[in-house]
């Protein structure tokens, strides 16, 4: 029986899921943004606000889902899942109770506190602004900020590396939000493990790296993530053996403690000297990083699904051993001042074996358009890293004007630095 998949979402990760099961099963979607490359790939597609519970729920019992995969973490605090489980819809991704592992960085904390969670820095929950300066005044060491809700991974502020103990006071004095997390500053090299989940078993994919920072050499302000890379096998180069196993031991250690988690869990990863620590948890595909994992996922992604949904093991999964680099396009100015409305022509046939996904653009009468948000995103594939960074530069000239991009992402002196600072730090 041909399985009916509904994807939520309109994104680059979201046309990374429907591309990935597309072939095997009818593909039906919905999102507030009218994704060109989804509209391609799927059998229908429906405008509908993501964190609109009842409409996702509907047009999916409209079209028959079977299954469906939310890609926003928006829409999982919405509680998209829970009104599509409740419709018979089986969603692969965890209910609003379950969310706020991403959707409440102080419940997360406290989470990881209250069930010895490996990997949890220290850290302080404070919803008075006074109080949290104040602490930040008499702590010794750099803090991480937090807003406690989601802030589409822009609004950490980290001191002694973005701003100072000053900016960091004043940001929040500035700022409107409820509750913050005051935590200590870890330095490593961040990873991200993303794990597939349903009653209580795991299944690990290959580890990433995504790069925040808007310029070449990890320079200027947080963005959603302009890149991403991963190896041939499940670790990276600047890792150890023994990194990845901690880590995979920490994701393992938050599905025992919530066995009614189901979807994926992303676990981002500080790697330190004293291994790896957790940045936060994230409740569903990483954007970039599921543009790097399913396409060398050579497991059937709808067996994943179908197999959650059945109460089934999951089935173990086979990668194709290549390695990829993912490098973002992005309006002029992104994130502080981007050039929304700019025509953009992206020369698809010009990506050659490189993939191509598309994520916030805005497609009027036939022509793309910018948006405030990352446009799109090509992916190169390869017997390494470097020949992975090869095929995505040579694809970028899919780009044409109007658009920046972080060329150093994926390349040999970028990687090697990685490589030199965990060196200098473990010694």
């Amino acid at each position: 029986m041909t399985e009916t998949v509904l994807v939520v979402g309109g994104g680059g990760r979201e046309h990374a899921i429907a591309r990935a099961v597309a072939d095997d099963c009818a593909l039906y979607a919905c999102a507030s943004v009218r994704n060109p490359g989804i509209r391609r790939l799927a059998d229908g597609f429906e405008a509908i606000d993501e964190t609109d519970p009842a409409a996702v729920a509907d047009y999916a019992t409209e079209v028959g889902a079977d299954l469906a995969v939310i890609g926003p973490e928006s829409a999982l605090e919405a509680g998209v899942a829970d009104a599509l489980d409740d419709a018979g819809v089986y969603a692969f991704g965890p209910r609003a109770a379950e969310a706020r592992l991403e959707t409440d960085k102080a419940y997360q904390r406290e989470f990881m506190e209250e069930h010895a969670i490996p990997g949890c820095p220290d850290y302080a929950v404070f919803d008075d602004t006074e109080a949290a300066c104040e602490y930040i005044d008499e702590y010794d060491g750099d803090l991480a900020v937090k807003p406690a809700g989601l802030t589409g991974g822009k609004g950490v502020k980290v001191i002694g590396d973005q701003v100072t103990s000053e900016e960091a006071k004043a940001y929040l004095r500035d700022s409107d939000y409820d509750r913050v997390v005051l935590e200590e500053r870890l330095v490593g090299e961040e990873f991200t493990i993303q794990a597939f989940v349903a009653d209580g078993d795991l299944r690990t994919t290959p580890a990433v790296q995504d790069h925040k920072r808007a310029y070449e050499g990890d320079e200027g302000p947080n963005t959603g993530g302009m890149g991403s890379y991963s190896d041939t096998g499940p670790s990276l180069p600047f890792m150890r053996e023994g990194d990845y196993e901690a880590a995979v031991e920490v994701l393992e250690a938050v599905v025992d403690a919530l066995p009614e988690y189901k979807g994926v869990l992303y676990g981002q990863f500080m790697l330190t000297d004293a291994g790896p620590k957790v940045v936060e948890f994230n409740a569903r595909f990483g954007d970039p990083e599921a543009m790097n994992t399913l396409p060398v996922l050579d497991t059937p992604f709808v067996d994943v699904l179908a197999a959650a949904r059945d109460g089934d093991s999951l089935p173990e999964l086979s990668f194709s051993g290549e390695a990829t680099v993912c490098k973002y396009a992005v309006p002029d100015g992104y994130p502080t001042d981007p050039d929304a409305g700019a025509e953009i022509a992206v020369d698809e046939e010009s990506a050659g074996d490189a993939l191509l996904y598309y994520a916030s653009v805005d497609e009027r009468d036939g022509r793309l358009y910018t948006t405030t948000s990352r446009a799109f995103a090509v992916v190169g594939r390869g017997d390494s890293v470097a020949a992975a960074e090869a095929q995505a530069e040579d694809a970028l000239a899919a780009a044409g004007d109007r658009v920046r991009i972080r060329h150093d992402i994926g390349t040999a002196d970028l990687v090697q630095r990685r490589i030199d600072h965990m060196d200098d730090l473990r010694s």
